[in-house]
């Protein structure tokens, strides 16, 4: 008998130990030491399930903390060591199993963790009474390892495990949560961003190319937004200390917003949007992709990773002022404002002669002089006076048409605008804020049931915006008929049903891995949040919203602006319009340098090292 139970004790122990190489990490415990005695839960405690039950060889026994989220608990090891393999065990209660969903496996070098890097994220619920396993792919070694509990978890583990060898290790592959890029940031004492005024000192993280790529620099994160900071599900913006080239951004600065997309269940309007912009031939269409975030070792869900509207060569190119632009040339700019719904709440602001609140975005508002304020201000009232001589009218209509194919609520709550120095021309643009757009806003779904624009038809104007918007697309013939033109020079350029379709199903694609965990991370799906309209039950659903809806406003569009489309027959080009490019026959002859005149017949373009042939019927 005493022979038969200890084999199955030694089964046991087979079963439920990895086999590999490796040994079992030892070290001194570390992490949050205030923790919750469940007997009284009003009771702080530190000598009841205390953080050295997680690794005490009991499945019985757990730690738990007092605090409910961003606790932890791991292992000084002494020296660094690559990490191969994680294990956790669950607390055994009734909620156990779902208490390690989203958990977070870190390593670092920095006892206070704010060089940590992410080693695994883990997926499912555990189970409870045994160990589950993670191999780890991150090839830098660690002296100091942890498990951080998921949101509202008390951190509850029962038994955690790290496995590895000793040794520095390298950079050469590190962990990615799933196929998009990975975003971490770690912030000095573990202070969580609580506004927009103060700037947390943080160290900003980001994992890219399979986890090949690693940009790690200190910087600062504060909250950002308006409406959107209300919701759980905070939106961010970074601040490197010093400029640096993100991901493939084509601008090389310091400031990033990570906007949060929840009440976007598609989590990629924006970048949709973005997309009608390059295609409408907006001169500056932010940069935008999607990532993971984890905030001190916590993950936060799919977020968009995008520009700061700044003044930039590669975004808002215009002349950056300083405190001594002062008078004559130097005083005419350049200027970066926004028609902005929230001035009111804003240091550096004004209201117009017509009752449009400005907010001054650049010169910064700690910088700007009393001579550069009352410049912009006289300006943008000359402006909306004699708007046919000082507005640009293209970048204007251009900013209005992605607004109205995309049924934004909010494009004239918020307008960018910018005016450079020695021009007498306020710019439109970037196109920016597109959570409520293509179907999303209860308050005027269904969009393409509406016979008037949407600014017109329960759109938010900001002060006497759309008086202003009326005067030019209403009542000005001639602006009318310059954006029938426009439209149609997009939607000749690949503004089309498949194209856009196209670019939705691939963004679908990608986001399939990061919208598990996303909607793991913040269970909305079957939950009407925001202005949602409705609640659909799974994010396929919510993009066939999107698709179903663009597939109907581009004919709503043609219709409304008295345009018929007729495909041209020239095959989509991947060419970078504002760069030159030649037109040839196919025997080589010359044919000038522009794809818009020519007659059928089969053609060849070259762009520097890059040539494609092109039909037109």
């Amino acid at each position: 008998m005493i022979r038969k139970l200890l084999f199955a004790y030694l089964l046991l122990v087979m079963l439920t130990t990895p086999v590999y190489g490796d040994d079992l990490l030892r070290g001194t415990v570390i992490g949050t030491t205030e923790t919750v005695n469940y007997q009284n839960t009003s009771d702080r405690s530190n000598t009841v399930n205390t953080r050295e039950n997680a690794f005490d060889g009991n499945l019985n026994t757990f730690f738990a903390s007092w605090d409910r989220s961003y606790t932890w608990v791991g292992l000084d090891l002494g020296e660094a060591h690559v990490i191969t393999r994680v294990g956790w065990s669950p607390r055994n209660d009734s909620q156990g199993e779902k208490r390690v969903l989203l958990g977070v496996f870190e390593g670092a070098n920095r006892e206070d963790f704010m060089d940590a890097l992410p080693l695994y994220v883990i997926p499912e619920n555990g189970k409870i009474g045994t160990m589950s396993y993670a191999d780890i792919q991150c090839s830098r070694g660690f002296r100091y390892v942890r498990y951080i509990g998921p949101a509202d978890a008390r951190c509850n583990i029962a038994e955690l495990a790290f496995y590895g060898h000793p040794g520095p290790g390298d950079n050469s592959h590190l962990y990615q949560v799933t196929n998009l890029p990975t975003v971490s940031i770690h912030t000095l004492n573990g202070e969580i961003p609580y506004d927009k005024e103060h700037q947390i000192v943080s160290q900003l993280t980001i994992i890219s190319n399979d986890g090949t790529k690693l940009l790690s620099e200190p910087g600062t994160t504060r909250e950002r937004g308006n409406a959107s900071r209300d919701f759980p599900k905070k939106p961010w913006r970074i601040k490197f200390d010093k400029k640096q080239n993100v991901l493939d951004a084509p601008a090389k600065a310091k400031k990033w917003t990570l906007i949060n997309n929840y009440g976007d269940k598609t989590l990629m309007r924006n970048l949709l949007a973005f997309e009608l912009s390059r295609r409408m031939g907006m001169a500056y269409t932010p940069y935008g992709t999607a990532v993971d975030v984890l905030l001190n070792g916590e993950y936060k869900g799919c977020y968009q990773l995008c520009d700061q509207v700044t003044i930039n060569k590669n975004r808002v190119d215009i002349t950056e002022m300083t405190p001594e632009d002062n008078q004559g040339s130097a005083l005419t700019g350049g200027y970066l404002i926004e028609v902005d719904a929230y001035a009111y709440n804003e240091k550096s602001w004004f209201n117009s002669n017509k009752g449009n609140p400005v907010t001054i975005k650049s010169p910064d508002e700690d910088e700007i002089t009393a001579n550069q304020k009352q410049y912009i201000r006289n300006f943008f009232n000359k402006m909306e006076n004699q708007w046919s001589t000082y507005l640009d009218i293209n970048s204007f209509l251009r900013h209005f048409l992605v607004g109205e194919l995309s049924g934004n609520t909010d494009t004239y709550w918020s307008v960018f605008m910018s005016k450079e120095r020695d021009e007498d021309l306020l710019r439109v643009g970037p196109v920016w804020d597109f959570d409520l757009a293509f179907n999303n806003d209860q308050r005027i779904y269904p969009v393409n049931n509406k016979t008037d624009f949407i600014y017109r038809s329960g759109g938010s104007c900001a002060g006497q915006m759309r008086t202003f918007v009326d005067n030019i697309v209403i009542r000005d013939a001639a602006a009318k008929r310059q954006m029938v033109e426009i439209w149609g020079e997009a939607r000749q350029s690949g503004l089309t049903e498949e194209n856009l379709l196209t670019f939705i199903d691939r963004w679908a694609a990608d986001l399939e891995q990061s919208q598990r965990l996303n909607f793991l991370r913040w269970p909305i799906l079957s939950q009407r949040v925001h202005q949602n309209p409705a609640a659909r039950g799974s994010f396929r659903a919510e993009v066939e919203v999107v698709r179903t809806f663009i597939k109907e406003r581009l004919v709503w569009m043609d219709k409304k602006l008295g345009y018929t489309y007729k495909p041209n027959g020239i095959s989509e080009l991947r060419l970078d319009m504002a760069q030159p490019y030649q037109v040839y026959s196919l025997s080589g002859q010359p044919y000038g340098n522009s794809i818009a005149s020519l007659s059928p017949g089969i053609y060849i373009i070259r762009q520097g090292t890059t040539i494609q042939k092109i039909v037109v019927k």
